[in-house]
């Protein structure tokens, strides 16, 4: 009879073969490699999310770098000017770059405030100065660095809809992550990359470029997209994590529009057994268009064995892939088209089988609190509905 701690022993030994197999699949087929020793803190909607971001500015030393694609309304987007301010003034250098287009709601007056203090404020891309060609091109990526040495990324903005715990309609749920040790210099770089659009210099005295302390057991590799002709990394990341699901695979996105490429992966990961959840928003989607192509695909799934879910307390918001409990995908990046082909992204591969249990469980949490599509229930739904969802078929591909 086999002992089990001998059960124990192999399983691990399994787990550690494959971690290292999917590493060198995912450092090859993109090109990036994995850094070590990294210390990653899952941080869950804003009541843990803002504090965490706040402390960090609010103790830099030298510098402070932001990008966003949303800053709106709310006491939340006073406090984070506030704290860019009081940095700026004290002589820390701070860099904002904020979306054209996905900030346009922000208070203009805070805008000024925070020029005024010293934070160098960029809009990235603006509507007529840049080329038209780039203009459906936006800054998706959600990255903070202080210091060069602490970096936080995920799907929060800095509005007041993500504040709170998710208890209803009015909090939105999304996930984060503070970034500890060499792959600080990855995220650095995503924000680097857009920043040099604005035409000021990329650094200065004040970037000492350091060693990054190895201060964690994390595996990360930093995966960016950008707007680009046929395939790009991000695509390469998702298919290989898809590919190489053996017993369950777990996916939350906000907007879910994939290509047939894409969709066809994803059946196929059920088709041979995993089990596949896909978590959605549900009654309080924020966009309902984008929420239609994704139900356009429903009917697919299910047929196929996906689980599709839909997250029924408020706006569902977070971008999480998780892979039988040892791998995930945590960023800014959706699982649509628009995300894939036409915006900037970061998103984070982790291997660390400590930090995708914590995913797996505030995920468990999220299912408990979704309603879970049936298919015969589905076949049913009502021909006006079955109308509304082709219609949105010639905008998949920019959605």
């Amino acid at each position: 009879m086999v002992s089990r701690a001998a059960h124990t022993a192999a399983g691990a030994e399994d787990v550690l073969e494959r971690r290292e197999a999917l590493r060198r699949r995912l450092e090859v087929l993109i090109g990036t490699p994995f850094t070590e020793g990294n210390r990653l803190t899952v941080l869950r909607n804003g009541d843990e999310i803002f504090p965490a971001m706040l402390e960090a500015i609010r103790g830099a030393r030298r510098t402070v770098d932001l990008m966003t694609f949303v800053w709106w309304q709310g006491d939340i987007a006073q406090e984070f000017a506030a704290a860019m301010c009081e940095r700026a003034g004290a002589g820390v250098r701070t860099r904002l770059l904020i979306d054209a287009l996905g900030g346009r709601l922000i208070d203009k007056d805070l805008v000024r405030r925070m020029a005024r203090s010293g934070v160098q404020v960029e809009w990235f891309r603006k509507p007529v100065v840049k080329s038209p060609f780039k203009q459906n091109h936006r800054l998706h990526r959600k990255v903070l660095v202080v210091d060069e040495q602490v970096a936080f990324t995920g799907g929060v903005g800095i509005a007041k809809e993500w504040c709170g715990d998710a208890r209803d309609e009015t909090e939105w749920r999304d996930t984060h992550l503070r970034i500890e040790g060499p792959a600080v210099d990855g995220l650095q770089a995503a924000f680097v990359q857009d920043w040099a659009e604005t035409g000021r210099v990329l650094y200065d005295e004040r970037n000492t470029f350091p060693q990054q302390p190895q201060c964690g057991d994390s595996l990360v590799q930093v995966v960016r997209g950008s707007a680009s002709l046929g395939w790009d990394d991000m695509q390469s990341c998702f298919h290989v994590m898809l590919r190489e699901a053996r017993a369950r695979l777990r996916l939350a996105t906000a907007y879910f529009a994939p290509d047939k490429s894409f969709l066809d992966t994803l059946c196929a990961t059920a088709a041979r057994g995993v089990e596949v959840d896909v978590l959605l928003p549900g009654p309080h989607a924020d966009k309902r268009v984008c929420q239609l192509a994704s139900m356009a695909q429903y009917e697919t799934l299910t047929e196929a064995g996906v689980r599709v879910w839909e997250f029924q307390p408020s706006m569902m918001h977070q971008k999480v892939l998780t892979v039988d409990g040892y791998a995930a995908v945590i960023g800014s990046s959706n699982f649509n088209r628009r995300s894939l082909d036409h915006d900037e992204e970061v998103v984070v591969a982790v291997l660390d089988e400590q930090v995708v249990d914590v995913l797996d469980r505030a995920l468990d949490d999220d299912f408990a609190r979704s309603e879970r599509i049936s298919l015969a229930e589905w076949e049913e739904r009502s021909a006006l509905q079955r109308v509304l969802e082709t219609s949105t078929a010639p905008l998949r591909r920019w959605l």
